[in-house]
């Protein structure tokens, strides 16, 4: 046999192909373990990160204050203000008594008209009446040494020319004379003033009118002046013409002119209405209530108008006056003033305003607001100006 020539053995390639194979795969698990881990970290970096950003809008959130808005509404124009008042007497007097005693008769009750001078009461005096008789008694004793000493001061003198009797002794007659005089004087002056009080044992009215308080009766004992408020006998007042006293806001002040004429009416009288005219005012704005304090005269001739009645009193103003409605709700009242919240480009704004007429759950608001504005209702105390805020109910009551 011919000689077999053995072949080289060489490398297997699918082996050694295999060991590269395995090389790029291992390369590939690691880049591919890589990479899983990369998104891994970055997972939690970024999920760490939306969590905060996520929590920062949660407490941003939750700093900005819910409120309910609603716009004012529109007033009509008013030519007049309407005020409320009550009607007082135009002279209102308690009745005294100017002497000690015992009430004998009242005359008059509450309700009477009397007239002045008309007899109200008599009090008994036997005290003041027996100091009288005493006065007068002193009186009549001292105009008698009066006259004895007359005669004697005229003899001195007679005798004093012819050289009778001494120079000295005249003069001692003549001021004796001078001092019974005196005396007669002051028992003069002391009959007058117990005579006065005498006369105050009858109580006088002292201008027309109606007794409106009795506040004794027969037998009490009276006691002289005005020592306590239940001292007064009587209280009379005068109604033919009677007094409203007004409040004026300082924004309708121009309409308490004095002469106006100003037009009353009474729920009593629901189809009447009374004519009167400001008669004076104050001249100052008081700085509590900002108000101006004004005087109104209406006349009663029949007395239909009693004295205390509730009554609204319409002034004319010099021009039409607009304005806006807003609930009551909505006022903020701070140390700087009377304040009113308000959104704007999503913050909260406190902006001063004027107000006319309360009508308890809506205010008139003459300045400041405008029907566009979005008024907050019921805002919270802690409320600034500036702070964010969210309208949580749209904003109603809109009218043009």
């Amino acid at each position: 046999m011919p000689d077999t020539e053995v072949p080289e053995i060489k490398e297997v390639p699918e082996i050694k192909n295999g060991r590269k194979g395995g090389s790029r795969l291992a390369l590939l698990l690691a880049l591919v373990a890589a990479v899983a881990l990369g998104r891994f970290i970055y997972s939690g970096i970024h999920g760490r990160v939306e969590a905060e950003s996520n929590l920062q809008h949660a407490t941003e959130q939750a700093a900005i204050e819910d409120v309910s808005v609603e716009c004012p509404k529109a007033a009509a124009p008013s030519d007049e203000v309407v005020l409320p008042g009550a009607t007082q007497p135009f002279v209102n007097s308690p009745i005294y008594a100017r002497t000690n005693g015992y009430l004998v008769k009242w005359f008059y009750d509450i309700g009477a008209k009397v007239k002045q001078g008309d007899l109200l009461a008599i009090i008994d005096t036997p005290e003041l009446d027996k100091q009288l008789e005493q006065a007068r008694a002193d009186l009549a004793s001292a105009k008698s040494n009066l006259a004895l000493s007359k005669t004697t001061a005229e003899r001195w003198q007679g005798l004093v020319k012819t050289r009778s009797v001494s120079q000295q002794s005249t003069d001692q007659a003549v001021d004796n004379l001078n001092a019974t005089q005196a005396s007669v004087d002051s028992y003069s002056a002391n009959v007058r003033r117990l005579e006065d009080m005498v006369s105050f044992e009858k109580v006088y009215a002292p201008f027309d009118g109606v007794i409106t308080v009795r506040n004794t009766d027969i037998g009490w004992l009276i006691n002289a002046g005005a020592g306590s408020p239940s001292a007064e006998l009587f209280q009379l007042a005068q109604t033919g013409t009677l007094r409203i006293f007004v409040a004026v806001p300082e924004v309708y002040s121009r309409a308490a002119r004095v002469g106006s004429p100003a037009t009353l009416t009474l729920d009593e009288f629901p189809s009447e209405t009374f004519h009167g005219k400001v008669t004076r005012t104050s001249q100052s704005i008081d700085m509590a209530s900002r108000t101006l304090n004004t005087e109104i005269d209406v006349d009663n001739p029949t007395g239909q108008l009693l004295p205390g009645a509730y009554v609204h009193v319409h002034l004319k103003l010099p021009s039409q006056t607009r304005s806006v409605i807003i609930p009551s709700n909505a006022l903020l009242f701070r140390s700087e003033g009377l304040r009113v919240g308000i959104v704007r480009n999503g913050r909260a704004q406190l902006i001063p305003i004027t107000i006319g007429v309360d009508y308890g759950g809506t205010v008139q608001a003459t300045s400041g607001l405008t029907l566009d504005d979005q008024v907050i209702i019921s805002p919270s105390d802690s409320l600034i100006s500036g702070a964010p805020v969210r309208i949580t109910a749209p904003a109603t009551g809109t009218t043009r």
